[in-house]
């Protein structure tokens, strides 16, 4: 279950031992993404960014615009090939060769393995309810293949124990002949024979099982409406059940008492992660569309709007949902943010330093959590480098707001961002108390270093610098550098040298950057001074992370946070 009066979920099952066997594959988890698409019954309908997938670093899932599941008929047209659930009812004695050939080969995909594929249909024949149910449509369709037959997906599980595994009967029903009046207006009713396809619902129970049958591999239902809150604590709750987010966020939790196919299914988890995101906010722009009087929307009048932008043609209005600023990401909400930060900037004036921090997944606290269940890649669990990261920036802005690493902070603004490579990092930018407008040298340099320190007085310095604050080798010593641009570094490395930190007119800080005997190698490539990223060597000790601090006195930095 969840947190004690918080709710009440199955716990996760253990995995059918040969799919138990399967995870230890390294073959079978460098494409578990595959074998899970040919034993899926639906199919993903959203536009996959590939121009992240495939290359160097972490794997990286990525869609674009709304995303859903789509399912077909039970049976295909003639002279078309079987696809998804049609592969457990049509040409089953050829099902193996048949799942096989509907995967792209790529470069970076090996063959799939006969042997792999054969175990996991039996697996799915042996344990999954949902495969049991296309089974029987099979048998009949072999037998009568002129009788009409439907497959009805249950909306709303009928079964109160919550504990129990799910029968066949519960989740779904096969029907031979005229639809029943007994059927629920969720239920999905997959056709014998139709030539369209149909979505299901990110509400229905089995909207996640149909799609991922690795992850859910006794077919147990997901994610329904009616999951109760308990109320053991006393206190008075506003809800009676969980929301969806609640629920996903239950089920990326390390539990070693209990089954964790999920947190343990490495790139299949970064898609199912994607896939519960959109679920989550699917739901809350739902709920947004249909409360509009709610949210007063009717404040911002589709027909005074049209008229004020010059549209009087009628034909050319439609229905507009408003997304209020409370929607995380919304334009609304990145300008009420900016304006907010723009108000503590006239008040308080340009802003003094400007922080960045990123996501070290070598952190301690990430590895020593993996190790507990036999596993080395910090990319196997992006949720867990996330939280471990927004830990670590409350105890930074703590830090700040204790004065610790330079005098405390009058205001702080910051925003958190994932990278291409999923790697979380966030912007701050901080107000210091004290008469910071026109700094000197001096206090500059008493919070930021642009030097590799002495190997010899300072060997920590020295090691984090190397390993977290140096620019990759660039410009003619790599051309083919990511910061290149029309042949110069993006970044403009390498700095030149400067004997003493400087202020030059336009207010830009060129901080102190001697030559010395001091380098790095990064490859074959020898680095000094001029390739190193601003930081603060104190706060480099504490947090072993790659921690860019740099002098900032215009507003313009603001903009950059909320683009």
């Amino acid at each position: 279950m969840l947190s004690a009066g918080s709710s009440e979920t199955p716990p996760e099952p253990e995995a059918p031992p040969a799919l138990k066997k399967l995870f230890s594959s390294t073959h079978f988890q460098h494409d578990i993404r595959t074998y899970n698409s040919i034993l899926a019954f639906t199919s993903m309908g959203a536009q996959i960014d590939h121009s992240v997938m495939h290359k160097t670093g972490p794997f990286t899932y990525r869609i674009h615009g709304q995303n859903a599941h789509r399912i077909g008929s039970l049976v295909p047209e003639p002279g078309r090939p079987p696809k998804f659930s049609q592969l457990y009812i049509f040409d089953t004695a050829n099902e193996i060769q048949n799942r096989i050939t509907t995967v792209k080969r790529t470069a970076k995909v090996g063959e799939l393995d006969p042997k792999i594929v054969k175990e996991l249909i039996e697996t799915m024949d042996t344990y999954n309810c949902l495969t049991k149910i296309f089974r029987k449509a099979r048998d009949i369709h072999e037998t009568d293949s002129c009788q009409d037959f439907s497959i009805r997906l249950v909306g709303q599980s009928k079964c109160n124990r919550q504990y129990d595994m799910p029968q066949t009967d519960e989740i779904a029903g096969l029907i031979v002949g005229d639809f029943t009046e007994d059927m629920g207006e969720r239920d999905v009713v997959v056709q014998h024979r139709s030539s369209g396809l149909q979505h299901i619902s990110d509400m229905h129970p089995l909207f996640m099982t149909l799609q991922y049958p690795i992850l859910f591999p006794y077919g147990q239902s997901g994610f329904n409406e009616n999951i109760p809150i308990t109320n053991t604590d006393g206190n008075q709750r506003k809800r009676e059940y969980i929301t969806k987010r609640e629920f996903f966020s239950y089920q990326l939790q390390t539990r070693l008492d209990e089954g964790m196919v999920i947190v343990s299914s490495k790139i299949l988890l970064h898609q199912y992660i994607v896939d519960a995101y959109t679920c989550i906010e699917m739901e809350r722009l739902r709920w947004f569309r249909l409360n509009q009087k709610k949210i007063r929307a009717d404040l911002y009048n589709n027909v005074q709007d049209a008229v004020m932008n010059g549209d009087t043609d009628a034909r050319s209005l439609g229905k507009r949902v408003i997304l209020p600023s409370s929607f995380t990401g919304s334009p609304r909400y990145m300008a009420e943010k900016y304006h907010d930060a723009m108000v503590i900037c006239r008040w308080h004036g340009n802003p003094n330093l400007f922080i960045t921090i990123t996501t070290n997944p070598k952190w301690d606290e990430i590895t020593d959590h993996l190790k507990m269940y036999v596993s080395d890649d910090p990319n196997d669990r992006p949720d867990l480098e996330a939280r471990v990261f927004k830990m670590k920036l409350d105890e930074l802005i703590s830090d700040f707001n204790k004065g610790t690493f330079f005098p405390r902070p009058k205001a702080a603004v910051y925003t958190i961002e994932f990278q291409k490579r999923e790697l979380p990092h966030a912007h701050i930018i901080l107000w210091l108390e004290g008469d910071f407008r026109t700094p000197t040298a001096s206090d500059i340099d008493r919070i930021i270093s642009a030097e590799l320190p002495d190997k010899e007085k300072d060997p920590e310095a020295y090691a984090l610098v190397e390993q977290h604050m140096m620019h990759d080798p660039c410009g003619k010593d790599r051309k083919t550098s990511p910061c290149m641009e029309e042949g110069v570094c993006s970044k403009k490395f390498p700095h030149s040298y400067v004997t003493h930190t400087q202020i030059n007119d336009s207010g830009y800080v060129l901080y102190r950057r001697r030559h010395t005997e001091h380098f790095v190698y990064k490859g074959d490539i020898k680095l000094d001074s001029q390739f190193v990223v601003p930081h603060n060597t104190q706060i480099l000790k504490k947090y072993k992370a790659h921690v860019n601090v740099e002098w900032c006195n215009k507003s313009s930095a603001i903009k950059y946070l909320f683009k």
